[in-house]
């Protein structure tokens, strides 16, 4: 697998902003956040679907997210956020976003599916454990 941009950041070899590093995460600011102090947490070993961790490193990401989300909010006052989505980057990472106002992570932008009871049923049928 090629290295990653954040493999690269976490690395040296691309400059950031970092707010955390300990033995198993990376944290630094979104160079194109959503807000003022987005942080990205990230892995620093490289797996491309966060689900796809190890149980421990898994646990280390959120952690580091939870210590940055209450840094966050200790700092500038407001809650923060997490999206996980995955689609940029193939690095697993957990953008943590301060939520200066009730709009930056609203997740029904415009309209949300209509989906009639029956179709609840099957769908929970077909996800079923």
């Amino acid at each position: 697998m090629e290295e990653s941009i954040f493999t690269k950041i976490i690395k040296g070899e691309i400059p950031c902003y970092k707010v955390y590093e300990d033995e198993q995460t990376f944290a630094f600011l979104d160079n194109n956040p959503l807000s003022d102090g987005h942080v990205l947490v990230v892995p620093k070993k490289q797996v491309d679907k966060i689900y796809n961790l190890s149980d421990e490193d898994y646990t280390a990401v959120f952690n580091t997210a939870r210590k940055v989300a209450q840094r966050i909010e200790q700092v500038f006052s407001v809650r923060a956020g997490y999206v996980v989505e995955g689609l940029e980057v193939p690095h697993a990472h957990v953008h943590v976003v301060p939520l200066y106002d009730g709009t930056v992570l609203r997740l029904h932008h415009g309209y949300p599916v209509h989906t009639e009871p029956s179709d609840f049923e099957a769908i929970a049928k077909k996800l079923a454990f």
